[in-house]
């Protein structure tokens, strides 16, 4: 990185954010946005995503003291009208996957990109559709005893054994169903001038 080169910043504690983004052999820091991600009252799916992707890169942006381009993501599952968060335990877990069993399940995953020092943003939601088998109860218990999938939208780890899970997918970048759409990030880095590959 030269002194003219921007740092880079994934505004995310998300082990599978970091890992993703190590893909683009790209050198970066990770810190953790302290910014509530309550859903607003009737907010809807597209727009909290949006919102909590941007407001995740601007908290950590106000804390740059270099010229950086910092990286926000948020992801939620939708099943119709619900949105199917992150279940936090096994309970709730099983709940969820019962709840998309034999479903379609639509995962929007916010994207931004903030210059700190243009202090301009670019800013995305990346869909990707899952379609659920009908799966039994004893393999949800065993998918999520094995897993643990307490920390993804939809309690699904589709990089994992959440595969098994699965009849079918669709979308136009795989990345965004594990939480960091690689191909409309690389669009948005080159645009700040960043080479890749």
């Amino acid at each position: 990185m030269t002194d003219t080169t921007p740092a880079v910043i994934l505004a995310s504690s998300s082990r599978y954010r970091r890992e993703l983004l190590t893909r683009l052999q790209l050198d970066f820091t990770c810190q953790s946005p302290a910014i509530d991600e309550t859903a607003e009252p009737g907010e809807p799916p597209l727009q909290l995503v949006q919102r909590l992707a941007l407001g995740k890169a601007r908290a950590v942006a106000e804390q740059c003291r270099q010229a950086s381009l910092v990286i926000g993501s948020d992801q939620v599952a939708t099943l119709g009208d619900t949105v199917l968060g992150k279940p936090g335990d096994a309970s709730r877990a099983s709940y969820q996957l019962q709840q998309m069993r034999g479903r379609r399940i639509e995962f929007l995953t916010g994207l931004c990109l903030f210059n700190t020092a243009r202090h301009s943003q670019q800013v995305e939601v990346v869909p990707f559709s899952v379609k659920f088998r009908n799966y039994t109860d004893a393999e949800i218990e065993r998918y999520v005893a094995a897993e643990k999938p307490f920390d993804s939208a939809g309690s699904f780890h589709s990089e994992a054994l959440g595969v098994s899970l699965v009849e079918s997918m669709s979308g136009s970048d795989p990345t965004a169903l594990i939480g960091l759409p690689l191909i409309k990030l690389c669009e948005m880095l080159r645009q700040e001038g960043i080479a890749l590959p």
